[in-house]
This record gives C-alpha cells, structure tokens and sequence, in this order.
C-alpha cells in the first residue's frame, strides 16, 4: 500500500498521548502493555468513556502495523466487554478519527470505546476535565478485569 500523505494531520507541538504513556504527565490507565495501552479519559463523554492507543507514536490507522491493527482489535473489544461487564449500559459506542476533518484533535491514533449515556448515544458538546482522582475510579472499576492481560 502506498504511503498516505493527503490526511491533514493536527498541529500538536508534543504528543500528549507519548506524554501520559512516559509518565510526563498523569493518566489514568486501565492497561499498559507492551505494545496496547487502555487509558479513561478525563473528558467523559459516555458512561464510562475509555481510549485504546498503540503506544508506538503512530498518526492514523493507515500507519498502523498488522500486528499493531490486531491487539488493538482485540483491546478494543476487550473495554467493551469490560464496560459492559461493570457499568451496564444500554449500549457501547466505538470511533476512531483521522485528520483534523474528520474531528481528529491529537496526531496519536486512538480508539474512543464508551458506554452510552443513560439518555443514549455519548456527548460531543463541551464537557467538563474530570480530576484525575474520578478517572481513577473508573480505572479501579475496570483493572481487575485486565490482571492477566498481555497486548
């Protein structure tokens, strides 16, 4: 496959997503692997709303290795069987942005995975930053259920 160059990428001075993976700056991870990380983000915009990263910098999901593309298949999957498992909602919502069109806000390929609102679907309005002490709740709710995970 030839190399995609026309996806208009945001302009991020740092990666955060590097950040938070180094330890630079405090997250709340459910899943820290060897190549697959699982993080709650503190913009909660469904009931709970996690994120699914490669921790190798990758841009978009054209950049993504095989091996990459199928551990974050199956820790995609996996968060949802685990807010299912956990948070009961009546639904799961999944996506995944690429390019600043399509609301792609950080050059790091991740994968959004939450439970719907009560109300259905998740918020794409403005909602408020969770201290780090909620999202780490969330984050004790769900660990458990990775204790013997390996991606």
């Amino acid at each position: 496959m030839k190399d995609q160059k026309s996806i208009q990428l945001p302009n991020n001075d740092s990666c955060a997503f590097c950040a938070y993976l180094s330890g630079e700056r405090p997250f709340s991870f459910v899943y820290k692997g060897k190549m697959v990380s699982i993080l709650v983000t503190r913009e909660q915009r469904g009931c709970p709303h996690t994120l699914v990263i490669p921790n190798r910098h990758v841009e978009t999901i054209l950049d993504v290795t095989e091996e990459e593309a199928g551990k974050l298949a199956i820790a995609v999957r996996d968060i949802a069987k685990a807010i299912e498992s956990e948070f009961k909602p009546k639904g799961i919502t999944i996506w995944q942005n690429n390019g600043v069109p399509s609301s792609q806000s950080i050059a790091h390929v991740h994968f959004h995975v939450a439970g719907t609102l009560e109300t259905g679907g998740t918020d794409w309005g403005d909602v408020p930053e969770l201290p780090l002490e909620e999202t780490e709740d969330i984050a004790n709710k769900l660990r458990p259920l990775f204790s013997s995970y390996s991606l």
